[in-house]
């Protein structure tokens, strides 16, 4: 054989591999993921980085239960040098819709395994607001005691003679892990999770009170929450024209600890009393100055959070909403009798948030009173607004001094989009925005554009709030890879192949030991908090007190580009923000109501499905140890033509005397799914948020049980049903992280009841199941409803209900319904 020849029969074989590694070890490379998982109809991309010069032609989905490659690809995009890697890849599966779990395999390169589902961010959008109730001001539930009920004193006050008197502003949130209080973080912060609820409400639950505390109180909770903004809001705006900017400053920077535990004493003659900031449209500050030129800024936030909270308020509480209302018009002509930006303070050191715009906050709030009050006057005013600030200045910038540019996003142009005389200019403006943003993109394999400034997780949602609203608004669908980059880059799809919403998920990569007293003094969590984020090399360089205090397990993906640490010494970033995480809230509650307004399905208060809109029924069947009726179900349906879905335990399939039938169902084109493997109970039946299982061994056990299906030839599926039908939110929050949906009987139907005995107390009678069937589609119909049967009965029940199946599938029938298998 020739020399040349053997070399290139051995190129030829890794690129049928899917990699070239130029002799590299595959312990260099890594594959990086969104490890929160995608919904089925989601853009997916993955990301492939070496550390060495690899090639990658194509790539396979692994099916994580059985070990099944169930996908192959070969749209793959190559990038060269980025951050701490040599080469990139962008690995696209879009096209694969199928739910379940899976990894995915490029040559030796393995990724995480992750989950497809459309459950993947149900309850996401309340799982972040965990933070904001800890982030409370003067009662804080999760510590369940009060803090700075002192507040405050005013300072700086335009009348001299009320410096240093009291005033009440005791509530709101605290900005992050230090203790300072903001009005332009909190207004935009209120904001975010009215206009969240605004637009997708029934993302919301209703599990805390509107102090915080666990237990319903009929108000979802993003609306406690926002509430809770809206009042501290007032109490900084006492009177007309009288507003305040700040409680505390850098002298709270004293060493950590919890807010009830605070002893810094601003003043001597005030105890725990901290200062409080009057608007005065001037510089401020002792040592060092802001450079402050009016108050149009903070007027505008505190107007337009006052004008949706009226619109949103107002048919549950119509005073509250009538003050509201009349306080957003005093503060939008406050802010246009002083245009200019007003800035916070510094005291004893010159860091401060430098916002140096306005006319997006006038924007924003001309359009939030034109949702109060027709004039027209508004909506001239706001386009007058947007034409001096077409596009946030951040977007397509390489750098911007802190908080330059706030908000990160103008919500005001969506807003703008839904009148019809500027729509277009509107939409022209957020393009512009987005497009400044791709093309610094463009050359990495994240495609991110988002400079590594101070706070860069707070601008990468805000570009991905832009671009979602923008294809809403549009209909034009060009950046949706780009949208689902920035998503992806924010839940593991980064450089360091970790989540930056602490605990979200919880089993994955995520903050775990964030810059906060909460976790570093008393080990407690801050789920929900988004950290600040990445932060050039450069900057970070020059931080003064920056210390790491364990080994930095992010080293190798470190580099003089971009630097991120979950560290609680990286103050820079890994420190969680209140403002930060209010805004991922629309975000995530998108996702999931994109996700369910495709499914079309019915849910209950845990999460799962138990109904599908249409005509349709589903019959579904469940089996563990008991399958006699097994026989004349299969043969009834066959009979009649109809399809069922069925579902088994492992210890089912393991059992001789069963495999044919399910051999025979799979035959005949039967929907088979997984009922666990041991029917184990997951959660206590008295105090069902108990659980009597961990998240490990939920996972072992529907693994084995995935394992007996794929032994008879049955694919994974998206459908769950939990033994005992008995489950709560965790389990479907772990089923979905599965790529599972759980499903449960349509209440009220009742045939769940066959399983019963006469010496039982709940016994009921097949006669008594029908007529129970029946006065329930008398009553409320049963379209779309899910009925389920035993597939097989205690011997002490002689009156098997299942032997009723030719019945009850003529008297369905015979409504108009026509029994189906699930999708």
């Amino acid at each position: 054989m020739p020399g040349y020849i053997q070399p290139l029969l051995k190129k030829v074989l890794l690129w049928t591999l899917g990699i070239i590694t130029g002799g590299v070890a595959g312990g260099q490379s890594w594959i990086r993921i969104n490890q929160l998982g995608y919904t089925e109809q989601d853009v997916k991309v993955a990301v492939l980085v070496s550390k060495a010069a690899i090639r990658c032609s194509s790539f396979s989905l692994v099916d994580a239960a059985t070990g099944a490659v169930v996908f192959t690809g070969n749209k793959v995009r190559s990038f060269p040098a980025y951050a701490a890697f040599k080469t990139g890849f962008r690995l696209d599966f879009s096209a694969f819709r199928k739910p379940g779990r899976y990894y995915i395999k490029a040559g030796d390169v393995v990724s995480p395994a992750f989950p497809v589902s459309n459950r993947v961010y149900d309850g996401t959008a309340d799982f972040i607001l965990n933070y904001m109730r800890q982030q409370r001001s003067r009662y804080n539930p999760f510590l369940d005691d009060s803090c700075h009920t002192a507040d405050g004193f005013i300072v700086y006050h335009n009348d001299k003679s009320k410096d240093s008197t009291r005033i009440d502003v005791a509530g709101g949130w605290h900005d992050a892990s230090d203790y300072l209080q903001y009005l332009p973080t909190s207004a935009n912060a209120t904001f975010q999770l009215l206009f969240a609820y605004m637009k997708n409400p029934g993302s919301f639950g209703d599990h805390y009170d509107a102090a915080g505390r666990k237990g319903s109180n009929g108000i979802p909770d993003i609306l406690d929450e926002a509430r809770w903004g809206l009042e501290w809001m007032v109490k900084m705006n006492p009177g007309k024209e009288e507003y305040y900017n700040q409680i505390a400053d850098d002298r709270d920077h004293r060493g950590m600890r919890l807010p009830t535990k605070d002893t810094v004493k601003y003043a001597t003659n005030m105890g725990l009393s901290r200062p409080v900031y009057f608007i005065s449209g001037k510089p401020q500050g002792p040592k060092y100055q802001n450079r402050t030129t009016g108050v149009a800024s903070s007027a505008g936030k505190f107007a337009s959070a006052f004008a949706l909270g009226a619109q949103l308020l107002e048919a549950r509480d119509p005073a509250f909403a009538k003050e509201l209302a009349a306080k957003a018009k005093e503060a939008y002509a406050f802010g246009k009798k002083y245009p200019g930006n007003n800035q916070t303070i510094p005291f004893g050191a010159p860091y401060f948030y430098e916002e140096d715009n306005y006319v997006d906050d006038m924007e924003l709030a001309a359009l939030a009173l034109y949702g109060i009050d027709k004039k027209q006057d508004y909506l001239q005013e706001a386009i007058g607004f947007a034409r001096k600030e077409p596009v946030t200045p951040w977007m397509g910038a390489d750098t911007a001094r802190h908080y330059q540019w706030y908000p990160f996003v103008n919500l005001g142009h969506y807003f703008g989009t839904k009148q019809a005389v500027h729509s277009k200019e509107y939409l022209a403006f957020m393009k512009d925005g987005i497009e400044r943003v791709k093309k610094r993109g463009a050359g990495n394999p994240f495609l991110m554009g988002v400079p590594f400034i101070w706070c860069s997780n707070n601008l990468t949602v805000a570009i991905l709030t832009q671009i979602s609203l923008y294809k809403e608004a549009s209909g034009d669908h060009q950046y949706d890879e780009l949208e689902a980059a920035l998503r992806d880059w924010l839940l593991g799809c980064n450089p360091w192949g970790t989540s930056m919403i602490c605990d979200l998920p919880e089993q994955g990569v995520a903050p775990k030991d964030p810059h906060s007293a909460f976790t570093h003094l008393y080990g407690y969590k801050i789920s929900g908090g988004l950290v600040d984020g990445p932060i050039y090399g450069s900057i970070w360089n020059k931080l003064i007190g920056i210390k790491l205090y364990r080994p930095d397990t992010f080293a190798a993906f470190q580099s003089p580009l971009v630097i991120y640490h979950d560290d609680y010494g990286d103050y820079s970033s890994n420190e969680p923000t209140m403002d930060g995480t209010a805004s991922l809230s629309y975000y995530l509650s998108r996702q999931q109501a994109s996700a369910h307004q495709e499914e079309q399905f019915v849910t209950d208060k845990e999460g799962a499905v138990v109904g599908i809109p249409g005509k349709k029924v589903y019959l579904i069947f469940s089996a563990h140890d008991n399958g006699e009726g097994g026989p004349y179900i299969n043969a009834v349906l066959k009979k009649n033509r109809v399809k069922a879905s069925f579902f088994f335990t492992g210890d089912f399939l393991r059992d001789p005397a069963f495999r044919p039938l399910v051999l025979q169902l799979k035959k005949d084109g039967h929907y088979i799914a997984s009922h666990s493997d041991k029917h184990l109970l997951y959660n206590d039946w008295k105090q069902r948020d108990s659980l009597l299982v961990t998240h490990e061994a939920f996972s072992a056990d529907l693994k084995n049980a995935y394992n007996e299906l794929h032994a008879l030839g049955i694919e994974k599926g998206k459908w769950f049903l939990p033994p005992y039908e008995w489950y709560n939110k965790k389990i479907t929050e772990w089923a979905a992280g599965e790529g599972l949906t759980v499903i449960n009987f349509t209440p009220g139907t009742g045939t769940n009841a066959d399983y019963t005995w006469p010496e039982q107390p709940n016994y009921k009678s097949s006669g008594q199941l029908l007529d129970r069937l029946k006065q329930r589609e008398a009553e409320k119909g049963l379209s779309g409803n899910f009925i389920l049967i035993h597939y097989g009965t205690d011997d002490r029940r002689t009156d098997k209900f299942y032997k009723h199946l030719d019945a009850i599938l003529s008297f369905l029938r015979s409504k108009g319904y026509q029994p189906d298998r699930l999708p």
